[in-house]
């Protein structure tokens, strides 16, 4: 891996990100449309696995065999679902980006990002103290082919690594803290520890409001799961090559029949030239 320590928000920071496909936007890279559902996934796997037809109805719920085309495709080893609007957009983005060098969004930040950098110096406090480690600072974190990254909040030891959630939606605060629910955030967590090498993340969640109770910070260690990684990186590989796909035509000489009509009177003179 290579680090870069520019500080997290910082333009050099931004300009490291540049076209890297990051941790964060993970989840987003591998949602397809047109695929399978968790039922129909389930079986299909249940029947990989070498389950009965029976076992693999019993196991995902279903009365009879199920019948849809992305089920025989996905049975028969053929690949399922297209990439989703969302994935195409930001491999669009990161196209463009590899092209210009540069951020596509100039190093645009919501107010959710920037209160998120504000508190994250005391939510690193308030972890240190919670578990007893001392969390390393670190910036962003790339594979050595500057293809993917992780802009992790810190680094323990020579095992760990800290990410840290300041969050204000009051849905997403009830899931995690009533609910333990951090699904949310997995793709980010193990993509940090394949990026990283590490073998465990503890994922916080920081909400300054609830300190009058002592539950400002709640965390999670989340051990390295190799399978799941294996199967994340071989669909971010596709992604990756979605981005290539992307950028190769944005290279190819523009053709005169993509110019705007209102220029078609200058054709003749352009191909003669």
């Amino acid at each position: 891996m290579l680090i870069h320590r520019a500080p997290q928000g910082s333009p050099e920071w931004h300009a490291a990100r540049a076209g890297v496909i990051t941790a964060s936007m993970f989840k987003v890279c591998r949602e397809k449309v047109g695929g399978l559902n968790d039922q129909q996934a389930l079986y299909v796997e249940a029947i990989k696995s070498g389950r009965t037809e029976a076992q693999a109805m019993a196991l995902a719920d279903y009365r009879a065999k199920p019948k849809a085309e992305a089920v025989r495709l996905a049975l028969m080893g053929q690949k399922v679902g297209q990439p989703s609007e969302s994935a195409r957009d930001y491999a669009f983005k990161l196209a463009i980006e590899r092209i210009s060098g540069q951020p596509l969004d100039e190093g645009f930040e919501t107010w959710q990002m920037r209160r998120g950098h504000e508190l994250e110096p005391e939510a690193r406090r308030a972890h240190e103290l919670h578990a007893g480690v001392e969390v390393e600072q670190i910036g962003f974190i790339t594979t050595d082919d500057l293809l993917f990254g992780a802009s992790a909040d810190g680094l323990i030891g020579d095992d760990g690594g800290a990410e840290y959630k300041c969050l204000v939606s009051p849905e997403r605060l009830r899931d995690t803290i009533l609910n333990d629910d951090i699904s949310e955030f997995a793709d980010q967590v193990q993509g940090g520890m394949w990026i990283t090498g590490r073998a465990w993340w503890d994922l916080c969640v920081y909400c300054p409001a609830l300190a009058p109770l002592g539950r400002e910070l709640c965390r999670w260690r989340i051990e390295r799961d190799d399978d799941y990684i294996d199967a994340m990186v071989a669909e971010l590989l596709e992604f990756e090559r979605l981005v290539c796909l992307f950028e190769d035509r944005l290279r190819r000489p523009a053709s005169i029949a993509s110019a705007p009509s209102k220029f078609a009177h200058l054709a003749p003179m352009l191909l003669a030239a």
